[in-house]
């Protein structure tokens, strides 16, 4: 095995859903008709196949199945991918393999078969235990079936469990939101992924978008909902993401450190990190979008090499999301570079109180304002800069991460489950 590159992961997309939500920007499509199960499942297991020669120096640390909604999926045919896998890839012997589940598909026998393939983490999409928010959400399960999917996965044997909340939802109070928080910790899962409705282009929401909580009210929602998650016992240990003891999302954090992964399936992206020449090479790629064209090619499209001066803004994009960030040691492991390729940059936000000393984490003040602050590492293309003049002493460190969202150039830095924005996967 190759120690000298990044941790691997591989994450495996199912695309389809019985219903595209409408604030859904991710890849996923709502079903017509029979699902075409057999098919995708050889066509995954093609793209395991060639894939595998690549990645064959390589030890897989953590497989996350997202979607879409993966437990359409028989617990048999998840079982296929995963043998493949195994048959083709050198897994660590703890390995964490995930999978997403929606509250409207779950059935105790399914749970159970799930967990007799090989799953050993199990990702709740429940967004809301209240009704009215759900139905308002376009969701096809009520609270009743959110409540009934944790005892499934539970009485299956599953210990660990993440359940997916949203806040900002529309007509939502303060109270509302805290107690989903507090529905989901009373039934015992110990990973909450807790974060806000965005309305994002390409959406139903975005064309007719929903009256939301107003600024002040988001800003209570989120400071109480905070709090309650912290009398609880949970720890934020990244922006969107709260545990008990050791339960975070070991996949999620691979991405948050810059490690490498495998893409397979329709839409999923892969990056890969080799020493070529004495230098570390870092590409990007991805598999045809559209499930028919994947179905008919599932080999590696907008095939991409990363810029030696993109790396300082990729890594940090990922990195700062971590409350305690990361050595400054990693960032040479991890991307090939010297440290002084951060300066002076680094030194001026130390100065300002927004990056910790000797390691690569941001202070409280940096976390609350994580664009702007990131905003300072953007590489400025000619045209930008002569558009926009980024320059370190641009940082607005009095706008919100929220809003900073327009003022970053939009980039394909990071896979398809993660972004800038709070994740919804975990």
């Amino acid at each position: 095995m190759n120690s000298h590159l990044p941790p691997l992961a591989i994450y495996v997309h199912f695309p389809w859903c019985i219903r595209k939500c409408p604030y859904c920007d991710f890849n996923s499509h709502a079903l017509s008709g029979e699902l075409p199960e057999v098919e995708y499942v050889a066509q995954l297991c093609a793209d395991i196949q060639h894939e595998a020669p690549l990645w064959s120096q390589r030890q897989v640390q953590t497989v996350f199945m997202g979607g879409g909604t993966p437990s359409l999926f028989s617990p048999a045919s998840i079982e296929t991918v995963l043998e493949k896998l195994r048959a083709t890839l050198f897994f660590s012997h703890d390995v964490e393999i995930t999978l997403e589940a929606n509250p409207g598909t779950a059935e105790a026998a399914r749970f159970s078969g799930f967990r007799a393939a090989g799953i050993t983490r199990i990702s709740l999409g429940v967004q809301s235990f209240d009704d009215v928010a759900l139905q308002g959400l376009g969701r096809i399960h009520d609270g009743n079936a959110a409540r009934r999917a944790i005892d499934f996965a539970q009485a299956a044997g599953f210990s660990r469990i993440n359940v997916d909340l949203m806040h900002g939802l529309p007509g939502q109070t303060q109270a509302g939101a805290l107690q989903d928080i507090d529905i989901a910790i009373a039934a015992g899962v110990q990973h909450v992924s807790w974060y806000q409705l965005t309305i994002e282009p390409n959406t139903a929401f975005f064309t007719a978008p929903p009256r939301l909580p107003d600024e002040d009210q988001l800003e209570d929602i989120e400071a109480n909902g905070f709090a309650l998650l912290q009398a609880r016992g949970f720890a934020r240990y990244e922006v969107s993401a709260w545990c008990k003891g050791d339960h975070a999302a070991r996949h999620n954090l691979n991405y948050w450190r810059f490690g490498d992964y495998v893409g397979i399936g329709a839409g999923a992206h892969g990056k890969q990190s080799e020493w070529r020449d004495g230098r570390l090479h870092i590409q990007r790629y991805q598999k045809s979008r559209a499930p028919r064209d994947y179905l008919v090619d599932c080999g590696r499209k907008g095939v991409q090499q990363v810029a030696t001066h993109d790396l300082p803004f990729e890594f940090l994009l990922n990195t700062l999301r971590l409350a305690d960030g990361v050595s400054e040691g990693l960032f040479t492991a991890h991307t090939g570079l010297p440290l002084d390729a951060l300066q002076p940059m680094l030194t001026r936000l130390r100065r300002d109180g927004l990056i910790q000393e000797h390691r690569l984490a941001a202070t409280t003040e940096g976390w609350r304002y994580l664009d702007s602050l990131l905003e300072a590492f953007i590489p400025p293309t000619d045209a930008e800069r002569a558009k926009r003049s980024i320059s370190a002493d641009r940082i607005d460190i009095d706008t919100p991460v929220h809003e900073v969202r327009n003022l970053v150039p939009e980039r394909d830095t990071t896979p398809l489950e993660t972004s800038t924005r709070p994740l919804r996967w975990s």
